[in-house]
């Protein structure tokens, strides 16, 4: 038990993210400083404008379909197979013999 165990992925310091050179959020800190506030945290909203991450769309794209093409296929695969060898063939849905 315990022990030191390697994460899969690494944690970027926090310090490599800014809301410099980042135009929205420069935008807000500005109207921010207009009214005499601070957002300390803004930093944490860097990483939804950096490229790599894509765009808002592309994000929930890829949210929502991850996978959609192996379980479209298995879907096509699994009714292939009832088709093939009989499977239910629809008795006892809505069947009131």
């Amino acid at each position: 038990m315990g022990g030191h165990h390697e994460a899969p992925y690494k944690i970027p310091p926090y310090t490599q993210f800014t809301a410099k050179g980042i135009p929205q959020l420069e935008e807000l800190q500005s109207a921010l400083a207009k009214r005499g506030l601070k957002d300390p945290w803004i930093r944490n909203e860097a990483w939804r404008y950096d490229p790599g991450w894509g765009t808002r769309l592309q994000r929930a794209r890829k949210f929502f379909f991850k996978g959609f093409s192996i379980g479209l296929a298995l879907t096509v695969v699994t009714v292939g197979l009832e088709k093939a060898f009989g499977g239910d063939d629809g008795h006892g849905h809505g069947d009131h013999h």
